[in-house]
């Protein structure tokens, strides 16, 4: 469902069982694995604790996931996976710092001192309506890998420290927005048409429910990047359905959504799409 292709398996805590047994579970990841894109994959059994076969894990990611080629040129993009206020409880105005934001940049590349646009942004009322307003600010700071840096590539976890409001980041208020350039980033969208794509049985049942086509009306729950929103469906066909999203979106055509239906009271995942427009 996510395209990955490129797959090493690890049989992790060999330590608290025999040979015979972890044997056996070797054997059963191979049976489970068969029909799937991770048949005939590495399997590494590994004891993590007593640093067993560690090094083997790391030599078949370097070999069978090569690093992928990025353009540094690109337009860069960052998905916003947490948002901290990190100002401690009492400091005065003067030791204030702006809001910080975190996650992976997908492309391209960040420096300090960058303008940056922070989309689809926050909830804002006026006149009666309620819509969403993408947030401007420049990067003050950039921390990769527990250091401070002056420049942070694709591939990852980065933070941002901004001029932003402390109260727009705290307790992960920006999670789920795309961070780029000025104008650069991909259209706020509000409705979109998904190329859908649905599973024999739902995920995580224990009854393996059928999943039944998707019909209008319904309500699924959508997770596009790092965005979760609900989305009403509007129309429905074989292989496609538009939606009327809660929150809105900022992703680009061609990009994937994990769809999840609610099933006895829990949302449970049966399928996936592609946006296409």
């Amino acid at each position: 469902m996510a395209g990955v292709t490129n797959i090493i398996i690890v049989q992790n805590k060999i330590d608290i069982v025999d040979e015979k047994r972890a044997l056996e579970s070797y054997n059963e990841i191979e049976s489970f694995l068969k029909g799937t894109v991770a048949e005939g994959k590495p399997i590494i059994p590994v004891s993590a604790q007593h640093a067993v076969n560690v090094d083997a894990v790391i030599q078949a990611l370097e070999k069978n996931i090569p690093t992928p080629h990025r353009d540094p040129n690109k337009p860069p993009r960052m998905f916003v996976l947490r948002s901290f206020d990190v100002n401690k409880p009492g400091a005065s105005i003067d030791e204030l710092t702006g809001g910080v934001i975190g996650g992976s940049i997908s492309q391209g590349k960040f420096k300090v001192g960058d303008k940056i646009e922070i989309r689809p942004g926050i909830k804002v009322e006026k006149q009666g309506r309620t819509f969403y307003e993408s947030i401007f600010t420049k990067i003050t700071s950039l921390s990769a890998g527990g250091k401070n840096v002056e420049e942070a590539k694709s591939g990852g976890l980065v933070g941002i420290g901004t001029y932003l409001d402390p109260s727009l980041t705290k307790a992960d208020g920006l999670t789920g927005n795309l961070v780029g350039k000025p104008d650069l980033l991909p259209p706020t969208r509000s409705e979109l048409v998904l190329g859908t794509k649905l599973l024999k049985r739902a995920i995580g049942t224990k009854e393996l429910v059928q999943v039944d086509p998707i019909i209008k009306g319904e309500r699924l729950l959508l997770d596009v990047g790092t965005t979760i929103t609900l989305g009403v469906v509007e129309s429905s066909k074989k292989d496609s359905a538009t939606l009327k999203l809660a929150r809105p979106i900022c992703a680009e055509e061609g990009a994937r959504a994990a769809i999840s239906r609610k099933i006895a009271n829990r949302w449970r995942l049966i399928g996936y799409g592609i946006i296409q427009t």
